[in-house]
């Protein structure tokens, strides 16, 4: 509201709500989870590439495409996941990383449906979420949402089976729960809220390219949940807020700020080895045991 209804600001603020929905969607698997994916993006771009093919090719307008993306998300976590929990460690690892580098192939190469290295242009928001600031205020409705739900989940039954599967997967199968199944099921939520926030990245640009689906991403995923804090839930929001921010600011004053990008990323976890949110949180703590000895 101060920066008013035209203003970059509320570009910035978008992306940060985009990508602090799509960082949280990896924490949910990550952290309650144990499950370490390098392939998070499949479904982030999977969304995208679905709210874009419902308006290109179906005509739907972007409250139908809104709803449809996600979806594809869902139906590639379906399948993907359906062999990703069948193992653990570092092999789960390499496997998404496998299905991503798939998924990536197959946008890149089918230029008939995707566009290939073209990617799809001209998907705009329908014409009352154009003016002024009302596709912010959109995204801010459907991220705070979406981060709400996943709360509501990690809270939920499926969240502490979760992380009980995570602590000892021997033990939850011993006293009766399905690991496979639980595993499975939240691979799935994660991505359909992935693939909202890959929705909402398409409208947000009006184009949507390959490379939403690269591995690029997924790291980029990855840094703003260990950049937060992994053990906390506010860590997603904060490491994406933080991320995006300085990728803005540094990419728009130096050509090397790849660079740059990443000696500041290093120097945050030299002093923040808990992360921006989980050393708040520690420090918060801190100070309140002294407070009460005082």
């Amino acid at each position: 509201l101060a920066a008013g209804q035209d203003s970059y600001a509320t570009v910035l603020l978008t992306d940060m709500l985009i990508a602090a929905l799509f960082a949280a969607s990896l924490h949910c698997i990550l952290g309650p989870g144990g499950l370490h994916s390098f392939g998070h993006a499949a479904y982030f771009g999977l969304g995208a590439y679905g709210a874009a093919l419902a308006v290109r090719a179906l005509d739907l307008p972007m409250e139908a495409a809104l709803l449809l993306g996600p979806l594809a998300a869902v139906a590639g976590a379906l399948l993907y996941g359906w062999f990703c929990v069948r193992l653990s460690g570092v092999y789960l690892t390499m496997l998404t990383l496998a299905f991503a580098q798939i998924t990536w192939a197959i946008v890149f190469q089918w230029d008939a449906v995707t566009g290939g290295s073209n990617g799809l242009t001209g998907v705009w928001p329908s014409a009352w979420a154009e003016q002024g600031a009302a596709f912010y205020w959109l995204a801010l409705a459907v991220c705070a949402a979406g981060l709400y739900l996943l709360r509501r989940l990690l809270f939920a039954p499926l969240g502490y089976a979760l992380r009980a599967a995570r602590d000892s997967a021997v033990r939850a199968d011993a006293i009766g729960l399905d690991v496979r199944r639980i595993q499975w099921t939240a691979l799935v939520v994660a991505a359909g809220f992935a693939g909202v926030a890959g929705a909402l990245f398409v409208f947000s640009k009006g184009s949507v390219a390959p490379d939403s689906l690269g591995v690029t991403r997924s790291v980029d995923a990855l840094v703003m949940v260990l950049l937060g804090g992994i053990q906390t839930l506010a860590g997603p929001v904060v490491g994406s807020a933080a991320f995006t921010w300085l990728h803005d600011t540094v990419a728009r004053n130096t050509d090397y700020w790849r660079a740059l990008m990443g000696a500041i990323m290093l120097l945050l976890v030299l002093l923040f080895p808990q992360g921006l949110a989980g050393s708040a949180q520690w420090l918060g703590r801190r100070l309140a045991r002294r407070g009460g000895g005082e």
